[in-house]
């Protein structure tokens, strides 16, 4: 999966801060009611409306692990339209490179 160069760094300039941070996502995970494939997508959604395009990569070929399609990629990127506006298709092209190149 691809990792952004922001969290790889993230990962290698503060390791303690990086471990406390998976076991936070992991405990997380563990106490969501979601499966995979829809936790996958909510995330994808919410990093569109956050304008958070370096994470998508990654959170798109994890969706794409857990059964999504091309067509749920884009409704989840899209899925933010109605409250935070257009600014949700900047991520689009991005969401589906990965999608199609990973």
């Amino acid at each position: 999966m691809t990792i952004s160069p922001a969290f790889q760094s993230f990962a290698k300039q503060a390791p303690a801060h990086h471990a406390a941070w998976l076991q936070a996502v992991a405990g997380l995970g563990t106490a969501s009611a979601l499966d995979g494939k829809t936790q996958s997508l909510v995330y994808i959604g919410i990093l569109a409306a956050a304008r958070l395009e370096s994470g998508l990569a990654f959170h798109v070929q994890e969706a794409k692990v857990h059964g999504a399609s091309r067509d749920e990629i884009i409704s989840a990127v899209l899925a933010g339209l109605p409250a935070v506006g257009n600014c949700v298709v900047q991520a689009l092209p991005v969401a589906l490179d990965a999608f199609d190149h990973n």
